[in-house]
Order: structure tokens, then C-alpha cells, then sequence
């Protein structure tokens, strides 16, 4: 009886320590990106919609802009092509272009029908639904890779329609040019478009990292918070390279862009979305503005 008890109440202080963090960000939008091993693995997506759906039942306004590459990469090798990548982007022909389309959508609906078995209403859309996401053709060191996206602009008019009828948005991330030519879009870069479109308070990026460390071998050396300059000063020391290096440029230029919070996540583990917003110690690294630990520190004194 006694165990049952301290189990109980450990379960009631979590909840105490997550009530000021859902006060706070109560009717905020907050967008996730999800992708890499937690969408692969059926337990982790499942953790992942749970996260998503309790913020949208305690108040809060999520957007989830998915990715899909592994799946991709599957049936492109299944109709006998090799995926390739140039600097992480994919070199998409028109044939591939298809395939991507076809996956993200099948992609899309699954999320949608877990989302609504947990009992809150979602709809699945692309960037192309009523003009979401505007783009061009994007070269990678000036080499034309075919159907790639770069964003020109986001008309989040749709998100705002959802959100105010109580929906979850779940985002595709495809796009349309001026001709009306469909294109696939790194879906970093749609949910930090989107993010800033949509004034998030917060934007979590699920990946398959724990989160940044000053030096890669040196487990000590995680940063659980940094700024703007600081992230640009790892970039500048040569800290950070490979595929790190866009999303760390897509993190900086949310906060810039307007966004409160950028966060890196480890999809990996189980509520890892939960853990990093509900707690106060987190479980990832989270971006802030200069300004906003200059207001930190002066409250801390």
C-alpha cells in the first residue's frame, strides 16, 4: 500500500511541475517536425502522436509537418532507382517526384487516423492545399537536382482556419511554383517557414540526436541552451558540421524569423516532446534569443 502510495504521489508532482508550463503556453501554437527513427518505429510514432495529441488536449495549438525520406528511399528502390543526395537534399526526377508524393500522402493519412483514434480531430494537408507553401527550384552549389523546393512564401490562412475550428494540422511537405509544378521541400525547411508564418511560440524538431554537444566524442559537453550568437559561434569554430549544420542554421533563423523557442529533441526517446516542455531540467537543447537570456539573467539576480 505504502509502495502504491509513493508511486501516486510522484505521479501527482509531475503534474504539479508541468502546471505552470501548461499555464503559460495555453492557446499557443507550437509546431513539431517529425521525422527520422521515431516516425520508422511504430512505438516511438505512437509516443510521439500521444505527446502531441495531450498538448492539443491541454490547451495548447500543434502543427505536425512530417518528413518521410526513409519511406521514400524504400519504393524509389523498389521500382529499381538508387536514391541520391546531394549535400543531405535528394536529387528528385520526375519519376521520384511521383513516388515522394504518393508516400508522404499515404504517410500523412496514417498520422491523421492515429491522431483521431486518441480522440482529436485532425486534417492532413500538403503545402500545395490553398496555396500553403510557394516555392521555386532549388540548386544545391548551383546544381540543378531536379524537383526540390526552396520556399518562397507561406499563406498560413489554412492553419489559422484549422486551429480556430479545433482541428490539428498535419503537414506535408510539398509545394507549388508559379506554374503550378510540384515540388518536394526539406521538411526542416517547411516546418521553419511554417513556424514563423504562424508566430509559433515554440518549434521542436524530433531528430535522431540527443542534441547539440560543443565537441561530438565529449559526452560532457552538451549544451542543454544556447543563443542565436553562441550557435553562430560554434558554427564559426568549426564545432558543428554535416548535416547538423542546416538545421542549425533553420533553429537561428526561426528565432530570428519571430519564433520563442526552437528546440532539438531526441526522437528516440519515448515522450521526449512531453519531457523537454513539462520539466524543468528537459531532455534536448533549446534555442533562445540573445534579449530573452539577457531577461533571464536579470530576473535570476
Amino acid at each position: 500500500m505504502e509502495k502504491n502510495m509513493q508511486e501516486v504521489l510522484a505521479k501527482a508532482e509531475v503534474l504539479i511541475e508541468a502546471l505552470p508550463y501548461i499555464r503559460e503556453f495555453n492557446r499557443k501554437i507550437i509546431v513539431v517536425k517529425y521525422g527520422g527513427s521515431a516516425m520508422s518505429d511504430e512505438s516511438l510514432q505512437r509516443h510521439v502522436i500521444q505527446d502531441v495529441t495531450l498538448l492539443k488536449l491541454v490547451g495548447f495549438k500543434p502543427i505536425i509537418v512530417h518528413g518521410g525520406g526513409k519511406a521514400i528511399s524504400k519504393w524509389v528502390s523498389k521500382v529499381g532507382k538508387e536514391p541520391e543526395f546531394v549535400n543531405g537534399l535528394r536529387v528528385t526526377d520526375a519519376e521520384t517526384m511521383e513516388i515522394a508524393e504518393m508516400v508522404l500522402s499515404r504517410v500523412n493519412k496514417q498520422l491523421v487516423t492515429m491522431v483521431q483514434e486518441l480522440g482529436v480531430k485532425a486534417v492532413g494537408i500538403s503545402g500545395k492545399d490553398s496555396g500553403l507553401l510557394s516555392v521555386h527550384r532549388k540548386l544545391s552549389d548551383g546544381r540543378d537536382i531536379g524537383f526540390v523546393g526552396e520556399i518562397d512564401s507561406v499563406d498560413p490562412k489554412v492553419l489559422y482556419d484549422l486551429l480556430e475550428n479545433d482541428y490539428l494540422p498535419i503537414v506535408a511537405p510539398i509545394g507549388l511554383d508559379r506554374e503550378y509544378q510540384t515540388y518536394n521541400i526539406n521538411a526542416d525547411d517547411a516546418a521553419c517557414a511554417i513556424a514563423q508564418a504562424v508566430h509559433a511560440d515554440k518549434l521542436a524538431f524530433l531528430t535522431d540526436i540527443e542534441g547539440l554537444y560543443r565537441d561530438i566524442n565529449d559526452k560532457t559537453s552538451f549544451i542543454s541552451r544556447l543563443t542565436c550568437s553562441e550557435a553562430d559561434a560554434l558554427i564559426a569554430e568549426g564545432h558543428i558540421g554535416g548535416g547538423m549544420l542546416p538545421k542549425l542554421a533553420g533553429c537561428t533563423d526561426a528565432i530570428r524569423g519571430g519564433v520563442n523557442r526552437v528546440h532539438i529533441l531526441d526522437g528516440r526517446i519515448p515522450h521526449c516532446l512531453l519531457l523537454e516542455i513539462f520539466t524543468k531540467q528537459g531532455v534536448g537543447t533549446m534555442f533562445m534569443g540573445d534579449s530573452d537570456e539577457l531577461a533571464e539573467k536579470k530576473e535570476a539576480v
